[in-house]
């Protein structure tokens, strides 16, 4: 209903908005914790449609006519209609970008780029709201510089703001911030989080409704929340021209903000998502959404944490939560009458607060990569200033153009040239073991054009050796455990990895990376805790200060033993040295079991299987 409100339209059309997209999604996405509906970004850019088609000024000649749908005036149905039609057609780009296969392009928007652009989207909501939380009477402003004409008419207005509605709206944020920080530093005690929105709006709506602060105060509240979701029609076609670019805003911010959540989802849980599958998933959400009077969806940073939170595993809990919002739409909805509307601008501010906390990553960018740095901040400069579209489209171009700058001699990035070159090299314990010992060479930058590249390359030679080196019966075990688990949709990273040799070692050698951007150190980091996961034993030689300070600073990073090195021949006898240390470890072990068999009588395997 919130983001109903920051899209222009009435706030039932945000229910519908949280219903039908997210069994769209459910179907066809492939983010298992990924929660599709209303979001913020997308219901701001539909608002500048809606705002200029159907203007608030119109109001006064179809506030008497109603229509047949729910009981709404024309003033309203005309909103959503010019709502419906961004979303549709939004969505029919979405699903063109599938055909043509552009899914894989979203490698030219850098996390950097996201960042600054989500951030900026989110300071333009805030803005957007500043009316309601104020209490004042304000006429919608957009358009370039929109962001600081709001401001300018809010201090030259600054008589006109409501004394109660902006102590409601200070305690509403406090009491949000204050619960939701007490809730996450003690979720691991507690086994029941406090839902602490759905607790304040019932506490405003009581109290409203008991001390009358419509009329007494004049607070603006929800109004008439009408029941039933009303036959499907659909969106108005002969508008279409007059919306692209806000449906081209919706496609690809909406998409870029989904996708980005989806990745973070499946890395934090050890699964994959297809790229193009995610723009088929929101192309049709919104296009199928747009026939039952749905404002433009995309997936939401909140609710995705909130699945986090409650533990969920696959798309069924989306499903179930679909049940309680039929549940409001047909009984609960009237009972939001006297929701005050500062209370609603609260809710949609706190849930930002996610998107508004990326402000802290200027420091990891510029502690990694100054020039990171640099694009997060006109990128977010471009954003607030006009759109974020804008701001998006600034930081790819700005991005692509300062890699192809910084290339020396304009080398191609490719990462099937890398050097590989193999030894065998016996261990003290065991004459007849062998250690594979793998070099590889990086030739070139790593950045964000090569870095996922990178990585599937590092994991294919991994894999490879890997799988040649297993006997044929492990082979089949893991074949069949890997059909298992896609049967069952369980992610299990024990099932879904082979068991690797654990005499396998890695040594990169980066003479030859010149420079690398944030996305290059980032996929650096996570070779390595990928490579560490699959007891795989990885160290870096040729590292220059610049590079190793970066990738101690942007991940965890074993602080137990070395893994930078000035040579490889100084990572070798590292080696070596870990190598008698566990034949030490191992001799010693040995040495104790004996005797504590000869003491006890025990006979000897026996005692060996109490490690």
């Amino acid at each position: 209903m919130a983001f109903a409100v920051l899209s222009s339209v009435h706030p039932v059309f945000g229910l519908y908005g949280s219903l039908f997209p997210a069994i769209i999604y459910a179907i066809f996405g492939m983010g298992r914790h990924v929660a599709t509906g209303t979001f913020a970004l997308t219901s701001l850019i539909s608002a500048n449609a809606v705002e200029r088609l159907v203007p608030l000024s119109s109001q006064n000649l179809t506030t008497h006519s109603n229509t047949s749908v729910l009981g709404l005036s024309d003033f309203e149905m005309q909103r959503i209609s010019v709502a419906a039609a961004v979303s549709f057609l939004g969505g029919v780009i979405q699903a063109a970008m599938f055909v043509l296969q552009l899914g894989s392009a979203t490698f030219l928007i850098t996390e950097p780029v996201v960042s600054a652009m989500t951030t900026g989207a989110a300071t333009h909501v805030v803005t957007s709201q500043a009316k309601y939380l104020l209490g004042m009477k304000m006429p919608y402003i957009s358009g370039p510089l929109g962001f600081f004409y709001i401001y300018v008419y809010i201090f030259k207005n600054i008589k006109s703001v409501r004394l109660e509605a902006l102590l409601l709206s200070l305690l509403s944020i406090v009491v949000l911030v204050l619960v939701k920080e007490l809730n996450e530093q003690f979720k691991r005690k507690i086994k029941i989080v406090l839902p602490v929105d759905l607790v304040l709006i019932i506490a405003a709506c009581f109290t409203c409704y008991c001390t009358n602060m419509e009329n007494t105060y004049g607070l603006e509240v929800v109004g008439h929340i009408p029941k039933g979701i009303p036959p499907p029609r659909a969106p108005p076609m002969n508008i279409l021209s007059a919306v692209i670019t806000e449906a081209f805003g919706v496609a690809l911010v909406g998409y870029v903000a989904s996708l980005a959540l989806a990745q973070g989802s499946a890395k934090k849980f050890r699964y994959s998502v297809d790229d193009n599958q995610e723009l088929l998933a929101h192309g049709l959400s919104n296009v199928i959404a747009s026939f039952f009077f749905c404002i433009p969806s995309a997936a939401a940073m909140g609710r995705t944490a909130g699945l986090y939170g409650t533990g969920a595993k696959t798309q069924v809990a989306c499903l179930v939560s679909c049940i309680f919002v039929l549940i409001v739409i047909y009984a609960v909805g009237p009972l939001l009458y006297w929701l005050p509307m500062c209370v609603l601008a609260s809710i949609i501010v706190v849930g930002l607060k996610g998107m508004l906390i990326q402000f802290r990553d200027l420091k990891k960018y510029w502690n990694v990569d100054k020039i990171d740095w640099g694009i997060w901040v006109s990128t977010y400069l471009f954003t607030v200033c006009f759109a974020a579209n804008v701001g998006l489209l600034f930081g790819v171009v700005c991005t692509v153009a300062i890699v192809i700058g910084r290339f020396p001699r304009a080398k191609t990035l490719s990462t099937k040239t890398v050097k590989e070159m193999e030894f065998k090299m016996k261990t003290e314990m065991d004459d007849e073991t062998l250690q594979q010992v793998k070099i590889i060479s990086i030739n070139n930058p790593l950045v964000f054009l090569n870095a996922k590249k990178f990585h599937t390359d590092i994991m294919n030679i991994i894999q490879k050796e890997n799988t040649g080196n297993q006997p044929l019966d492990e082979i089949r075990k893991y074949e069949q455990s890997t059909l298992l688990t896609s049967l069952s949709g369980i992610c299990n990273e024990e099932a879904t990895q082979p068991c690797l040799n654990p005499k396998c070692s890695l040594i990169l050698d980066c003479s030859g990376l010149t420079f690398s951007d944030y996305s290059g150190v980032s996929m650096l980091v996570e070779v390595y805790m990928d490579c560490k996961n699959k007891s795989v034993d990885v160290s870096l030689v040729h590292c220059t200060a610049s590079l190793i300070k970066a990738m101690k600073y942007c991940g965890n990073l074993d602080s137990e033993k070395p893994i930078f090195f000035e040579s490889v021949s100084a990572a070798i006898s590292n080696m070596h040295l870990n190598k008698y240390s566990d034949a030490s470890e191992n001799i010693h072990f040995l040495s104790l079991t004996r005797q504590l068999a000869s003491v006890s009588n025990v006979p000897l395997p026996a005692v060996i299987n109490l490690k």
